[in-house]
């Protein structure tokens, strides 16, 4: 039988397996570096590369599309408003009634006088029927009182003519019963007529009222709107509930106009008769004539504006009121003549999105071989959306208008193709 087995001679080898171990770490670590090392590259390389696109306008002295406006003429002032019909009423009930009748709708073209609703009126017809039967009572009492009044004065004049010849026959106080007997005849004809007319008066005061039932057309234009609907109660001003003011809206449409606000910095460049250019926010492509009609004489101190209507010339169905509109006032060139001074040039008009603030002053940036340039400028208050760059532009240079949140000085650009 053999012994037990001598173990003391065993041993672990722990410095054979640590050398491999340690140079597979460090040859990993070296290739997670490498890696970062490309990614960063390769992100710089592709930042570098990416070159952002941005719009751009190229600055003039009238940034106006000039279509629509006479030739040798320039922007001096934009301002946005609304189109507005200079001839509009809301048209309500002369008396409070429940409407049985609407005879138009949105749309409707309507002549002056012309019948558009119809209230219920069966109380002041029958008013209107008490009222002739009125009249014909009164005229029967006219008719009575004459034939009175015909016989007492005949009577008072036979006995007159009586007591001329023979006072004998007649007593004179016989003659003075006879007298105020027809005097009071009299009396009660004027009476019976003037019943008459009291009731003539009756008949028209509730024809009138009837009338007042019947609504229509105060002038010729276009129903915009419908205020009521047939079964809905409507009165002359509204009292809440479901009481109703206006049963329709209506608009002469040849008299539309716009109506805008000016900065009054400016309002000293308009004056009446003044040509404009209309672009409705519907139709950027289109432009109609206009000129200036009325300068409101008066000013909002809150927003520092001036109103100002300008009359359309280019009548055009596609024009409605309330649609959005800009305005630029025309400014005809001074004729040249021989041996002259040379104009000033024109101001240098832009869009206030082309301004920006920097460090407390108004800066463009200006796109130059392809790169952003940053010019300090100084401008006018701002009016329909444009600033007045008063100094620091000379004209023709390409500003930027959108494509960098955070523009930087040299940055480089490409300019989006127009």
């Amino acid at each position: 039988m053999a012994g037990p087995a001598d173990l003391s001679k065993l041993r672990i080898d722990r410095d054979t397996s640590a050398a491999p171990v340690r140079t597979a770490f460090v040859r990993n670590l070296a290739l997670f570096a490498g890696a970062l090392v490309l990614v960063a590259a390769t992100a710089i390389v592709l930042r570098a590369r990416a070159v952002p696109t941005v719009q751009v306008l190229t600055a003039s002295a009238s940034t106006g599309s000039g279509g629509g406006g006479p030739a040798g003429t320039t922007t001096s002032v934009t301002a946005n408003g609304y189109v507005v019909a200079r001839t509009k009423a809301s048209v309500s009930a002369k008396t409070a009634g429940r409407l049985a009748f609407l005879g138009v709708s949105e749309g409707s073209v309507v002549r002056r006088g012309e019948v558009i609703a119809r209230l219920e009126n069966a109380d002041f017809e029958a008013a209107v029927s008490q009222a002739q039967a009125n009249i014909a009572s009164a005229e029967a009492s006219v008719i009575e009182a004459a034939s009175e009044r015909d016989q007492l004065k005949s009577e008072a004049s036979r006995l007159r003519d009586i007591r001329s010849k023979d006072p004998q026959l007649i007593s004179q106080q016989e003659l003075d019963l006879a007298m105020s007997r027809a005097a009071q005849g009299e009396a009660r004809f004027n009476a019976a007529q003037a019943r008459t007319r009291s009731a003539e008066a009756g008949l028209r005061m509730a024809q009138a009222n009837n009338e007042n039932t019947v609504i229509r057309a105060p002038f010729s234009g276009t129903v915009l709107r419908k205020d009521a609907e047939v079964g809905e109660v409507v009165a002359p001003s509204v009292g809440g509930g479901l009481t109703r003011g206006a049963v329709v809206t209506i608009a002469d449409l040849t008299t539309l106009e716009v109506e805008v606000d000016v900065n009054e910095a400016y309002i000293g460049r308009i004056h009446n008769g003044r040509p404009a250019r209309i672009t409705l926010d519907a139709y950027p492509d289109t432009t109609f004539r206009g000129v200036v009609r009325q300068v409101v004489p008066t000013a909002d101190r809150q927003r520092a504006t001036v109103q100002v209507k300008v009359s359309i010339d280019d009548h055009d169905p596609r024009i409605l009121p309330e649609m959005g509109a800009k305005v630029d006032f025309l400014e005809p060139d001074a004729p040249r003549t021989a041996g002259a001074a040379q104009p000033a040039r024109a101001s240098i008009r832009v869009p206030s999105a082309v301004v920006r603030t920097d460090g407390g002053s108004s800066v463009v940036w200006i796109v130059r071989d392809g790169r952003l340039v940053r010019r300090p400028v100084t401008t006018g208050p701002v009016s329909g959306g444009f600033f007045e760059i008063r100094s620091g532009l000379n004209g023709g240079e390409q500003l930027l208008v959108g494509g960098v949140e955070t523009p930087i000085d040299g940055m480089r650009v490409k300019v989006q193709a127009q």
